[in-house]
């Protein structure tokens, strides 16, 4: 009874935010700039899923800005079609994979994921006819794998392990590319048979249909060109149910297509919805490549901008940025029993440097904790209605730390990855909070004081 009122509250919660955030994009300017100069292209009118992708609306946090003396301002991705950032990754990597031919339509999109990279491929790759699979850790919120699976994907839930050992969720994905490419030949060679097999049986019946056809086809196109029109164009789009195409390993951690993402679309729209008016950007990284694109573009147009990390516990990009190493001895991947991120927060932290990290333009870092991050997202929650997990409520509580350490007047920008609706069962869960000694207890910003 005590779950169902909970996730009955959650979604109240939810409701009430996105009413919320409705009302700030009509009210706030920042979020009524002209579109980025990347998208202008788009129509009001947008066609297809994908295209509604990216122009997320940037927010003023009232309750923090009016805090520090700030303007802090959150880059709204959980208004996303899939929920998250991720969005922009996954259209980004399909694309480049589809025009580079390492994946066809009607290919299977395969990624090792802690949840919203997975839930944004599977609810991308149905607009490029391609299928998903989604190998994910066990440990991770029980709603992300429920989403991937309602949006039609395969999931694959595995028991975390360091990334050196040959069954970590990341290098399973990548073995099911791998196995999908060994099978699509096979299978259709196969298909070739059985149809060749069956060419002399169908071959009159075929002919019959055939004329058939070109009769019917002539009278509709004298009747209504405009249905031949949609016809013809519908069937050119691929069967993704007809045999195996092979598989293409999405590999966000090492693709640059994450990175690039980010440099020429969320980079640029966070220039042009600040007119360029900004002071510093800070986020916490996981793969790295949103850190590392938005940076790289604000340093571009204006070397002044000062870029942060806010990095998780459990997380080494902290010693790296500020020290100059990962991590002690003790720590190193490979030694540990467990997952290293640990930390209730999911998909940042990470105890490697990543292609797409190594490209980022950094000025410092963050550390933040556990109960940093439950405490914000409660706390933008009660005073704006703003419902975020927790990677949002991390970002937020560096962008507090920008803020106090530049002192009022400026304006500080970072991302409000996803909603608190995929945290229900672990960070926005009363009971696992307080097993694990977190359940939230301050009435303004004092758990940040130093």
């Amino acid at each position: 009874m005590a779950a169902a009122t909970a996730a009955g509250a959650a979604a109240a919660a939810a409701a009430v935010s996105l009413v919320a955030c409705y009302l700030l994009f009509h009210k706030i300017p920042w979020a009524r700039t002209a579109r980025p100069s990347c998208a202008s292209g788009r129509r009001t009118r947008r066609s297809g899923l994908v295209e509604a992708i990216g122009n997320t609306p940037l927010i003023r946090i009232n309750s923090l800005s009016d805090a520090t003396g700030c303007e802090i301002l959150g880059k709204a991705e959980f208004l996303n079609p899939g929920g998250s950032v991720k969005d922009r990754v996954a259209v980004k990597i399909i694309e480049e994979a589809l025009e580079s031919g390492d994946l066809i339509c009607g290919g299977t999109v395969t990624e090792g994921s802690a949840g919203s990279t997975a839930i944004s491929l599977a609810t991308v790759a149905p607009a490029y006819g391609c299928r998903c699979h989604v190998v994910i850790p066990d440990d991770a919120a029980i709603e992300k794998s429920q989403i991937i699976e309602a949006l039609g994907a395969t999931v694959e839930r595995v028991r975390p392990v360091s990334i050196t050992h040959r069954d970590h969720f990341v290098n399973i994905a990548r073995r099911r590319a791998l196995e999908a490419n060994k099978l699509a030949p096979a299978q259709r060679e196969s298909n070739e048979t059985q149809t060749n097999g069956l060419a002399h049986v169908n071959s009159k019946m075929t002919n019959d249909k055939v004329a058939a056809m070109q009769r019917e086809s002539k009278k509709t196109q004298n009747n209504d060109p405009a249905h031949v029109s949609t016809e013809m164009t519908h069937s050119r789009k691929c069967d993704p149910s007809s045999d195996s195409k092979g598989g293409f390993f999405a590999d966000q951690f090492e693709n640059m297509a994450n990175y690039r993402a980010h440099y020429e679309w969320t980079g640029p729209e966070i220039w042009e919805q600040t007119k360029g008016s900004l002071h510093a950007f800070v986020a916490a990284a996981g793969t790295g490549g949103t850190i590392a694109g938005v940076s790289r573009y604000l340093k571009e147009k204006n070397r002044s901008i000062k870029c942060f990390l806010m990095d998780p516990p459990g997380s080494g990009l902290f010693n790296k940025v500020t020290r100059g190493v990962m991590y002690t001895k003790e720590e190193a991947e490979g030694k540990r029993l467990k997952n290293p991120f640990d930390t209730i927060t999911e998909g940042i932290g990470i105890n490697r440097v990543t292609r797409n990290f190594m490209t980022a333009e950094l000025d410092g870092a963050y550390r933040g904790t556990d109960r940093e991050a439950v405490e914000m997202s409660r706390f933008l929650l009660r005073n704006d209605g703003l419902f975020v997990g927790s990677s949002s409520a991390m970002n937020c509580v560096g962008a507090v730390r920008v803020a106090r350490d530049l002192g009022p007047g400026h304006t500080i920008v970072t991302i409000l990855c996803d909603s608190g609706m995929r945290h229900l069962s672990k960070f926005f869960n009363d009971q696992y909070l307080a097993d694990h000694g977190l359940t939230p207890t301050a009435t303004g910003l004092e758990f940040l004081d130093k």
